[in-house]
């Protein structure tokens, strides 16, 4: 049994613990990070020198970064629905598994952070807007993809979605304004139906 380190309000514990129940695989998670702290235990620091979460412990393999989790993890599976054997497919895949968090991640933060994590009268409205008017900008090139097909990276879901979708979720869990996008709307509807998405995304935020 492998042993994912992170609690479970992290966004990239969410995609690790997402991935691993779409594949079926059997595994525990150990609170860690936030709250809980020991992400600063010279022990957690040994196996994940970020002293970040999520980290992966299988048998004596340790891996951490999120995205290098659910690229080991459906490769591991040996399913060609999640590791494609054609490079090609692959390599849009990772296209888009990257430009999440060089895209989304700053204008996440400056939204996510401000709105969820900080004191009411510590809030920057202006920065937080400025932050949703860049996300609502990388969600139109999304939307724009998804007007071609039913996930972001083809026909089929993918791991490209397993690190997307749950930015997608806070996106509509917040209260601002969204711009409508109704590629994104219905890529949103399709993954909340999926179980795994609603057990280890669909949560309140915190």
């Amino acid at each position: 049994m492998m042993t994912l380190l992170g609690r479970k309000n992290s966004i990239n514990v969410q995609k690790a613990a997402w991935c691993l129940n779409e594949l079926g695989m059997d595994y525990e998670r150990i609170d860690v990070g936030g709250p809980f702290k020991f992400d600063n235990d010279p022990g957690y620091l040994d196996k994940n020198p970020n002293g970040l979460v999520p980290t992966l412990i299988d048998g004596d393999f340790v891996l951490w970064e999120s995205h290098a989790i659910v690229r080991y993890l459906c490769e591991k599976s040996g399913d060609p629905k999640w590791y494609p054997a054609d490079i090609k497919k692959r390599a849009v895949i990772s296209q888009w598994m990257d430009w999440v968090p060089y895209s989304l991640r700053k204008a996440h933060f400056a939204v996510f952070f401000a709105m969820v994590r900080q004191a009411p009268e510590k809030r920057d409205a202006e920065a937080i807007e400025e932050g949703r008017r860049e996300w609502a900008k990388y969600f139109a090139m999304a939307d724009a993809e998804l007007g071609k097909h039913d996930y972001i990276a083809g026909d089929e879901i993918s791991m490209a979605d397993l690190v997307l979708g749950p930015f997608v979720y806070r996106w509509y869990a917040l209260d601002i304004e969204h711009p409508v996008q109704k590629n994104m709307e219905a890529y949103y509807k399709r993954l909340a139906a999926r179980p795994a998405f609603k057990e280890h995304v669909m949560m309140p935020l915190s």
